[in-house]
């Protein structure tokens, strides 16, 4: 069954409409001559259980996920930014296109599954605010998110009108690293957060990513210029905030950019981070070079540059247990993930035999 929000038209869709939503030639050169001419290509901006809602330029549909998805690994199942291929109804996701990028985290709770965040993110707005929210470990954990799949982050800084210092939360970011582009906005006021609209250009589509109530969805307000998203605030006795995004939107501005708001994540496990880490914690890093031993852990072994640049006070020893527990929680979720990934394999080959079995006794 398929739902239609807003039917304007009956013919395929004009990919001249779609470049609104990102399209580039990078989507399209992966089309057919026959998938061109249909033109059933559309771009996932809301994810719901069970089902998608794919915008084609100029409807948007909500389209339910077949049970033959879920036999694929999460990886490969649409997700907020992906683009997708249609039936001629647009009442089945037919292909997923390959991606440019996708964020994905080790799902919340105590069982390790991967879980996908967001798909073809040119951008990343890492949204934290001036006031007891801000935490240096959360915002190299999100670091760590976007240089693994090479996608540019720049830090936002919201609550500058309420911030006595706001300048002194720059300075601490640019501490842990001096290159990281931050910018400092009042989220409320409309003409000061177009300095953020520059990143936001024709053709790009940059997510927010940050905890409940940092202003997020009041930035994706004020940046487009209308209400498009609710909005929530942080309690001011703790600095904590509470959800207002049950779901992951994508949101087209006039500007010809993509805004996509993902829900607040105070807990970003990580899985995967392969090279990320070493560029986030590029300094530690250089400084391992000169360890006596090529695998040193930094804890108690002989020779140890790191641990005596500690000593020395040249390094913040917040930073570096962040490091050392980021490499742990990698390597101990990915050997999960690993294990889970063999078990779903085999209870794969249990059902295709039953289903096999049970095909053979129907036809004897």
């Amino acid at each position: 069954m398929r739902y239609e929000i807003s039917m304007t038209h009956s013919g395929p869709a004009d990919f001249s409409a779609l470049f609104s939503l990102g399209l580039s030639s990078f989507f399209l050169q992966q089309l057919s001559v026959e998938e061109r001419t249909e033109g059933k290509l559309a771009r996932v901006v809301e994810v719901q259980r069970s089902q998608v809602t794919a915008n084609d330029g100029i409807d948007e549909w909500i389209i339910p996920l077949g049970g033959n998805w879920y036999q694929l690994p999460a990886e490969q199942r649409p997700t907020i930014g992906d683009w997708v291929l249609l039936d001629a109804k647009r009442e089945k996701v037919l292909r997923l296109l390959e991606r440019k990028s996708v964020f994905r985290r080790v799902a919340a709770g105590p069982k390790v599954d991967l879980q996908l965040i967001a798909a073809n993110v040119d951008t990343l707005f890492i949204v934290t605010s001036c006031n007891e929210e801000f935490n240096e470990s959360r915002l190299e954990r999100y670091l760590a998110l976007a240089y693994e799949v090479d996608v540019y982050p720049v830090v936002v800084m919201t609550k500058t009108d309420m911030a006595e210092n706001a300048e002194s939360y720059r300075r601490r970011v640019q501490a842990m690293k001096p290159d990281l582009v931050v910018e400092l906005v009042n989220a409320l006021d409309v003409e000061d957060v177009q300095k953020l609209a520059s990143w936001v250009s024709k053709g790009s589509t940059v997510a927010l990513v940050g905890s409940s109530g940092v202003g997020k969805s009041t930035l994706v307000n004020s940046l487009s210029g209308q209400k498009l998203t609710e909005t929530s605030d942080i309690r001011e006795k703790d600095a904590k905030g509470h959800h207002t995004t049950s779901y992951r939107a994508l949101y087209p501005l006039s500007s010809g950019g993509v805004l996509l708001d993902v829900p607040g994540m105070r807990e970003v496990k990580v899985a995967h981070l392969s090279t990320s880490l070493a560029e986030v914690f590029d300094d530690i890093e250089a400084i391992a070079q000169h360890c006596k031993f090529r695998n040193c852990a930094h804890v108690e072994e002989p020779g140890c540059a790191v641990r005596a640049a500690l000593e020395a006070g040249e390094l913040d020893p917040r930073r570096l247990k962040n490091y050392q527990k980021l490499i742990l929680e990698e390597a101990r979720n990915t050997s999960s993930l690993s294990e889970q990934r063999h078990r779903d394999r085999q209870f794969s080959k249990m059902v295709r035999r039953h289903v096999k079995a049970k095909k053979g006794q129907q036809r004897s």
